[in-house]
């Protein structure tokens, strides 16, 4: 018996190992035997054999940046520091589209290729503002990826402000030119979860709904988990399951991206912020138990740097963006910077062994150097390869 094997058989995984080694489907049971087992090393050197399966010796980043359009919301979420009801004035902050492209054309000109935007539910804002808002960040930073709004805001526009089906709201914002939905709002699927965390947000149902809606035009979308506040193991188990479902019916996420409540600010701050174990091992589990999913992403926003880093042992294959002024994790607590530079993000990779790759919306490589089939790093005699593809 090898080493790992013993460790294996101690932490009572050898069963579901010799699953994963196979790439064969875990069960829920076999999930939270994962979330039962306090080795983390045994779950790390699972989620490690998926992550290499999957990706090789590569994990990527993306240059982008985060724009808030607003923080008025008609929602009251326990967990949200960053919004403020349409009456709280002090904090409350709307851009108009001229703002919000001055802000993208200054990054878009440093050389970034998605902005990422998203914000509350705004009362008030007419529909044109949306698409106006797209068409004008098109029109100034013409290669610019807009992934924007969540399942939640995609509702709200559609049944409260166009009054306009799910299906032709999307295809209305895609005519204008957005490129890709945003993974948030997702939470924990849980009912009773939902309503004590975040009451009268929209259900998992209707979540999934707008996400396979917008699958079956063709197009893709991220997928998130918050954990660390009320919800159980087999809440999380629930949730990455009814991911999967939805994956294996529609191939339409590129990634899932878990983060932890953060809980400063907020109605649940009692509740504290979970450990740097927890993030590893929620990770690792994400990444052995999500067969279907290429990529797991570790947002550093919420886990800082060094602990994403490490993560890149753990079934972390990407380390999300350059970000640059993150606001929501921000007004909960969260200490990390608002940005990163590549330098930064490259020396993460390499110093824990992996290849850093440039990536752009869809998760898909740019600028690929290869010998002999093979990623390397720096290797002499190799030939750069431009590869920004089509998503489709």
């Amino acid at each position: 018996m090898s080493f790992m094997d013993s460790i294996l058989a101690r932490a009572g995984l050898a069963d579901i190992a010799e699953k994963v080694f196979a790439a064969q489907r875990l069960t829920d049971e076999e999930g939270l035997r994962l979330y039962a087992t306090k080795d983390l090393n045994a779950l790390g050197y699972l989620a490690n054999h998926v992550r290499e399966r999957k990706n090789g010796n590569v994990a990527t980043y993306i240059l982008n940046l985060y724009l808030n359009y607003s923080n008025v919301c008609i929602l009251s979420c326990q967990f949200c520091a960053f919004a403020r009801q349409p009456h709280e004035t002090e904090g409350q902050f709307t851009y108009d589209i001229e703002e919000m492209v001055r802000q993208a054309k200054a990054a878009y000109d440093t050389g970034i290729t998605e902005v990422h935007i998203v914000g509350g539910l705004h009362p008030k804002l007419p529909f044109s503002y949306y698409t106006e808002m797209i068409r004008a960040l098109k029109a100034a930073c013409p290669n610019l990826a807009v992934k924007a709004f969540t399942a939640i805001e995609i509702r709200h526009l559609a049944e409260r402000i166009a009054k306009k089906s799910i299906r032709e709201t999307l295809e209305i914002l895609r005519e204008a030119g957005l490129n890709s939905l945003t993974g948030g709002g997702a939470e924990i699927f849980d009912p009773e979860v939902r309503d004590q965390i975040c009451r009268g947000k929209e259900s998992a149902e209707e979540w999934l709904e707008v996400h396979r809606i917008w699958h079956q035009m063709g197009e893709r979308s991220t997928c998130t988990m918050l954990y660390g506040h009320v919800e159980t193991t087999a809440h999380r188990i629930d949730h990455l399951r009814r991911l999967r479902e939805l994956q294996d019916e529609t191939h339409g996420f590129t990634a899932l991206v878990p983060f932890a409540f953060e809980p400063d600010n907020n109605k649940l701050a009692h509740l504290g912020r979970v450990s740097a174990f927890e993030d590893l091992r929620n990770l690792a589990i994400a990444r052995i138990y999500l067969d279907n999913f290429d990529h797991i992403t570790a947002y550093w926003v919420s886990l800082s740097l060094p602990l994403a880093q490490v993560a890149l042992s753990y079934g972390v294959d990407d380390l999300h963006g350059t970000i640059q002024q993150e606001k929501i994790f921000h007004m909960a607590g969260s200490q990390t910077p608002q940005g990163q530079t590549v330098a930064a993000l490259e020396h993460a990779i390499r110093e824990a062994g992996r290849i850093p790759m440039q990536r752009n919306t869809f998760y898909q490589r740019m600028n690929e150097r290869k010998i002999e089939g093979e990623m390397m790093p720096d290797a002499p005699n190799l030939q750069n390869v431009a590869a920004v593809y089509d998503h489709r």
